[in-house]
C-alpha cells in the first residue's frame, strides 16, 4: 500500500478529535521501555501528526530494567509522561491503586470496544480499565524448519512423539533444544512452552478459582514430565544463559527453542535466512488438546495528572483502532489483541490461531505481584529440579508456602 496523504504505516491516520483546539499547540510525551520500537512509535506519532498538526507528542523510551522504577517514581513526584506504556495484570494495578493512571471507559475511549473482555481485565483494576491493550504473547516450541527437513523431522503431536523426536535429533549429533537454565525465568518459560497441554485448561481454572494448589497431581506430574527433557536441553544447560541459548538456536546448532512469540522477531532479525515455524505444547496423548500459553504484554494508559488529557485521550483512540493493530502487527512481529486485525505474516498468524486454545502464563498473570514471589518460587524450583537437586513435589511445596502468605485459598 502507497503511503499518501491519508495514510502511513498502512493505517489510516488518526481519528479526528474535533474538541481539541486547533489554534494551541499541545506538547505530548509519550513514555515506555521499549527502545527498540522507537522507529515505529516515530512514524505512527508522524501520521498522527498530520491530522492533529496542534499536537506534538515526543517518544521517550528508558531502559527496560529501570523503567518500573523510573516510572513509579516520577508518577509520585508529578513528572512523568502523559502517555504511559504500563505493563498488565499487578504491575499496572500497583499504578492504579495511588491514583497514577486515569481510568478509561467506551465514552472517553469508544475503540475500547475493539477488546475482549479478557484484554480489558489484563489492564484494568478495581473494576475499572485503565490502559489499551497493545501486545498479546504466546509461549509455544520455535524450530528450525530448514534443520528439521534436513533430518526428516516433524513437529511432535503427543509427548511420546517429542521424545522420540528429541532423541533422534540428538542420535544424529543435534541439540534439540537450545535452552538452558542459568538464566532464572527461562526455567518458568520451560513450564508453560512445553509443558501446557499437561498442565491444562482444568487445573489454571482450579487454581485460580482457589479450588486446587499447585501440589496438584495434574501440576506435578507435568513437571516430572520436564525432567524427560534434561537430557535434550543445550549440553551443561545449567551453565546456559538466556542470551547464549539465544545464539544457539540462530547459529543453527540447535533444532528448537521453547520460549515466546516475542524470540520471532529477534531470531529473524538476527539471521534473516532461518526459517522458522512454531508448535504448541505436545499433550500426553494425541487425542487431548494442544495448549500454548498466553498473557497480555501491556497496554498504553493516560497519567491522571496530564494537563493534556483530551489531546492524549484523542491519541490513545488511534492506538486502539484495527488499522493501528495491523500496522503494529506487521511492523513489529507481535500479536495485536485489537479485533480485525490483519495480519500479513504467516507464521504470526499461526500463532494467533493457536492462540485460541490456552491457559494463561499463571505465574505472571496472577500470582507474581506479592512476596514472595510465585514467578521466583516457580523458577527456583525448576532450577534446582533440572540440577536434580529436587522433586517435582519438592519444587511445588516452597510454591505454595509462598502463595499462601497472602492467598487464604493456599492454606487449606
Amino acid at each position: 500500500m502507497s503511503i499518501g496523504r491519508r495514510s502511513v504505516l498502512g493505517f489510516p491516520l488518526a481519528l479526528a478529535a474535533p474538541h481539541v483546539a486547533r489554534a494551541a499547540s499541545t506538547d505530548l510525551r509519550f513514555w515506555s521501555w521499549r527502545q527498540e520500537d522507537r522507529a515505529f512509535y516515530d512514524k505512527t506519532i508522524a501520521a498522527f501528526h498530520r491530522s492533529h498538526p496542534n499536537i506534538a507528542i515526543r517518544f521517550e523510551p528508558f531502559e527496560p530494567t529501570q523503567y518500573p522504577t523510573i516510572l513509579s517514581t516520577a508518577l509520585a513526584g508529578g513528572k512523568a509522561g502523559d502517555i504511559l506504556q504500563v505493563k498488565a495484570y499487578g504491575g499496572l494495578a500497583s499504578l492504579a491503586g495511588p491514583g497514577y493512571l486515569a481510568p478509561l471507559d467506551k465514552t472517553s475511549v469508544p475503540e475500547l470496544a475493539n477488546f475482549s473482555a479478557s484484554a480489558l481485565q489484563a489492564v484494568g483494576a478495581g473494576g475499572h480499565v485503565y490502559a489499551v491493550p497493545f501486545a498479546i504473547q504466546t509461549m509455544l516450541v520455535i524450530y528450525n524448519t530448514g534443520l528439521f527437513a534436513k533430518l526428516g523431522a516433524k513437529p511432535p503431536a503427543s509427548w511420546a512423539e517429542m521424545l522420540a523426536l528429541c532423541k533422534a535429533l540428538k542420535a544424529k549429533g543435534v541439540t534439540p533444544f537450545a535452552n538452558g537454565t542459568a538464566t532464572a525465568w527461562q526455567n518458568e518459560t520451560l513450564v508453560f512452552s512445553l509443558l501446557s497441554s499437561m498442565i491444562g485448561q482444568q487445573f489454571a481454572a482450579a487454581v485460580t478459582a482457589g479450588h486446587a494448589t499447585f501440589a496438584d497431581p495434574r501440576f506435578v506430574t507435568a513437571l516430572g514430565h520436564l525432567l524427560e527433557m534434561r537430557d535434550y536441553l543445550s549440553p551443561n544447560f545449567t551453565g546456559i544463559d538466556y542470551a547464549t541459548s539465544q545464539q544457539l538456536f540462530v547459529a543453527g546448532r540447535a533444532a528448537m527453542f521453547a520460549g515466546g512469540s516475542f524470540e520471532l522477531a529477534n531470531f529473524r532479525h538476527q539471521t534473516p535466512k532461518l526459517k522458522l515455524d512454531v508448535f504448541p505444547s505436545p499433550p500426553l496423548a494425541t487425542v487431548d488438546p494442544a495448549l500454548v500459553s498466553v498473557y497480555y504484554d501491556g497496554g498504553y494508559a493516560l497519567n491522571a495528572k496530564s494537563p493534556h488529557r483530551d489531546a492524549a485521550l484523542a491519541f490513545l483512540r488511534t492506538l486502539g483502532t484495527p488499522a493501528y493493530g495491523t500496522a503494529f502487527s506487521n511492523a513489529l512481529q507481535n500479536v495485536s489483541p485489537i479485533k480485525g486485525v490483519t495480519i500479513a505474516d504467516p507464521l504470526l498468524e499461526k500463532v494467533r490461531k493457536l492462540d485460541a486454545n490456552a491457559i494463561p502464563y499463571l505465574m505472571l498473570v496472577y500470582f507474581r505481584y506479592h512476596e514472595p514471589n510465585g514467578s521466583v518460587l516457580l523458577q527456583s524450583g525448576v532450577q534446582k529440579m533440572l540440577a536434580g537437586q529436587a522433586t517435582p513435589q519438592q519444587v511445588a511445596a516452597p510454591i505454595d508456602k509462598g502463595i499462601a502468605t497472602y492467598d487464604p485459598a493456599f492454606r487449606k
